[in-house]
């Protein structure tokens, strides 16, 4: 992680990143509890460390870093998708668009805003969706 992606980390959990990941393993645990939510438990955990250290990170899908399909970015991942969507994905996907257009308002909440829009993205369809360092990327 590049000094820049660790001092906007730090900002980050400082200024509500450390809640906001303790609210997406909140309703993980709440999900996993439920039994049949624990398809969802598993994308709100990977979300959750997104959540806490958003920079120098990406979400990418599985199949397309891994080379190779699995259950999540097949049928029923996609219908798995579909179901998060309607029950959570949209609104959780807005309050963070709501937020991120707070942030951008001001030049200094600007790199929190773009954060904010990349979990935005990701609580939309996050089954089949894997975190991997930005550095990662650029060596695939």
């Amino acid at each position: 992680m590049s000094f820049f992606s660790l001092l906007l980390n730090v900002l980050w959990i400082l200024f509500g990143g450390l809640w906001m990941a303790l609210g997406w393993w909140v309703a993980a645990i709440i999900m996993a509890i439920t039994i049949i939510g624990l398809p969802w438990a598993r994308a709100a955990f990977n979300i959750g460390f997104y959540a806490f250290l958003p920079f120098g990170q990406t979400a990418i899908s599985r199949d397309v870093y891994t080379g190779r399909d699995d259950v999540g970015t097949g049928a029923l991942g996609t219908i798995g998708n579909i179901i998060w969507f309607v029950l959570a994905g949209w609104w959780l996907a807005l309050a963070h668009l709501i937020t991120a257009v707070g942030l951008a308002i001001t030049i200094i909440g600007i790199p929190f805003a773009w954060a904010h829009l990349k979990l935005a993205g990701i609580a939309l369809w996050p089954i089949g969706k894997m975190i991997v360092p930005t550095d990662d990327l650029r060596h695939t």
